[in-house]
């Protein structure tokens, strides 16, 4: 469990991927009504198939530390690998009792990156 801790903590205070993107195609703003989370997604196709993915957003340390991880995994892949992304991949990376304790935190920005790569089809 800890290791899982560990793992947050550091997307947390070091975020891969965040910032606003020049040029995006996409900017889709996801949130969790009840606890404040917000999570905007920016892509920006690539000339090899791929996305260039990043996120800003405000909120627990669940959801930023998962937008990083997500917005770090996707960053590169093709829209296809993106949507094949599941909530199976979160869970390994943070562990089985994030994601039953804060399933809506955890999964925020993989929802909402998915809805924006499903927007540029």
């Amino acid at each position: 469990m800890q290791e899982f801790l560990d793992y947050i903590l550091d997307h947390y205070h070091r975020p891969r991927r965040k910032g606003e993107m020049e040029g995006a195609e996409v900017v889709l703003k996801g949130g969790n009504p009840g606890c404040g989370d917000v999570v905007v997604i920016y892509l920006r196709r690539e000339g090899d198939g791929t996305l260039k993915v990043s996120f800003t957003g405000e909120g627990c340390t669940v959801s930023q530390a998962c937008a990083s991880i997500v917005c770090e995994a996707a960053d590169g892949k093709t829209p296809d690998e993106i949507l094949n992304m599941d909530y199976t991949f979160l869970e390994e990376r943070v562990g089985p009792d994030i994601m039953r304790g804060r399933f809506k935190c955890a999964t925020l920005a993989l929802d909402t990156l998915k809805a924006a790569v499903q927007s540029l089809k």
